[in-house]
C-alpha cells in the first residue's frame, strides 16, 4: 500500500491568501482556482471586479495543469507543434495554470484568470511560493 501526500483546505488557503495579495498589490481583477492531483475543485474566489468568465477559465487553467502535470504556459507553446492538444477534453492550454508539486509528486494545481496571461501567471507563482514557503 502506498501512501500519498496531498493539498489540504489549509493548504489551499494559504496558496489562496498569496495569490489575493499579489493580485491586490498590482490592483488586479482576477479569479484565482485550486485544484487537487485529479483536477477537482478546493478553493475558487473571484475577487472584486473580475469578469464573469473568469473562475471558469481559472478553473479550466488549474485543471488543465494537474491533468497534464505541466504548466499551461508549456502547453500552449507545444500547440504550434501538436495542435490537436487544444482538443483534450477539460484543458485550457492558455497561460497562467501552474502545478502544485510536494518533493516531486504533483498533489494538485492553481490557476488564475482576469489580466495578461504572464500577469495571471504571475499571480499563481505567488501562490507556489507560499506553499513552497510553508511546506519546504
Amino acid at each position: 500500500m502506498r501512501t500519498r501526500n496531498s493539498l489540504t483546505g489549509q493548504d489551499a488557503g494559504e496558496i489562496m491568501q498569496a495569490c489575493k495579495e499579489e493580485a491586490r498589490r498590482n490592483r488586479w481583477n482576477v479569479s484565482i482556482a485550486v485544484v487537487d492531483e485529479a483536477g477537482y475543485l478546493i478553493h475558487l474566489e473571484r475577487l472584486d471586479g473580475a469578469g464573469l468568465q473568469t473562475p471558469e477559465i481559472a478553473t479550466l487553467k488549474a485543471s488543465t495543469a494537474a491533468l497534464s502535470r505541466f504548466s499551461t504556459k508549456s502547453l500552449e507553446d507545444m500547440l504550434t507543434e501538436r495542435p490537436s492538444l487544444g482538443r483534450l477534453p477539460r484543458r485550457l492550454p492558455l497561460q497562467g495554470g501552474l502545478p502544485i508539486l510536494f518533493h516531486g509528486e504533483l498533489v494538485g494545481a492553481l490557476g488564475v484568470s482576469g489580466v495578461k496571461s504572464e500577469q495571471d501567471e504571475q499571480v499563481g507563482a505567488a501562490g507556489l511560493a507560499r506553499f513552497h514557503a510553508l511546506n519546504p
